[in-house]
Formats: C-alpha cells, structure tokens, sequence
C-alpha cells in the first residue's frame, strides 16, 4: 500500500463530506496498511466546530484500539491541519502524518510558522495528491461565493 492509496480513500471522505455540504476534508487512520478510523468533516451536521475530520477519525481510532495514544498509526488528511487538530495529533503521538494540499489561511504553520506542533518522533509527509485534494476544496468553494 502507498500513501497515494491511502489518501485517496481521505479523498473519499472528503466527498462525502462535500455532499454533506461541508467543508470537503477527509481523514483516515492507518496500522499496518489497514484503515482502522475514517472521518470526514461534520461542524455544520453536528453542530460543533472542533467536529474536523481529524478529530473525528482520531476518536474513532482511540475507540476501536481502546488507547489513547497512536504510535504505529499514520493519518491521512486532504488539508494541512488547523491548530487545534495539530494538538490532538501531537497529544495522540501519531507516528506519521500524511496531508495533501496546504491551508494558506487556517493550516497550524500560519500560526506555528516553522515551530513543529506534531510528536518528537513524528514524521511528516505533505503534498500526496495536492492537486486533486485543492481542487476539490476550490471547487466547495466557488459554490460558497
């Protein structure tokens, strides 16, 4: 499995949520090539706006292992995370973050600037499918204006 693989099932829960009318970020947790937690955004379903695909995903994660903590996993986001999921990945101790496009306006580096908010051991991977992950957020978007 490669992380094209495994962002382009974020890329499905990103659609998912574009169909939802939110925002179109997807998100899935992965142990050994195996997607244990998928989540895509859901502050306008839900009503709360720390419902962000990572959130949502990490929760599902830390359920179905029953732990709090993630150092095997890798996550796979569609969109440089926001601060406050920057915070959950660092205190979850993921192993390995993978993202797609950048967030210019609300990604966690337009605050930390070049300050690292994720685990001493993380790795960090970003610009898997860039392209197809932006589009489909310019697309959401040019509806919204």
């Amino acid at each position: 499995m490669t992380d094209e693989y495994f962002m382009m099932q974020a890329l499905k829960e990103a659609r998912i949520a574009y169909e939802e009318d939110e925002i179109p970020i997807g998100a899935v947790v992965v142990i050994k090539d195996k997607i244990i937690a998928r989540g895509h955004n859901m502050t306008e379903r839900l009503n709360d706006p720390t419902a962000h695909a990572e959130m949502i995903a990490l929760t599902s994660a830390f359920n179905s292992l029953g732990s709090k903590y993630l150092p095997e996993a890798a996550l796979y986001v569609t969109v440089e995370p926001c601060l406050m999921c920057a915070g959950a990945i660092y205190w979850s101790k993921l192993g390995k973050i993978v993202y797609g496009a950048d967030d210019e306006k609300n990604g966690h580096r337009r605050i930390t600037g070049s300050n690292w908010p994720f685990h001493t051991k993380a790795q960090v991977v970003k610009g898997i499918m860039q392209i197809e992950c932006a589009q489909l957020m310019k697309d959401f978007f040019k509806t919204k204006r």
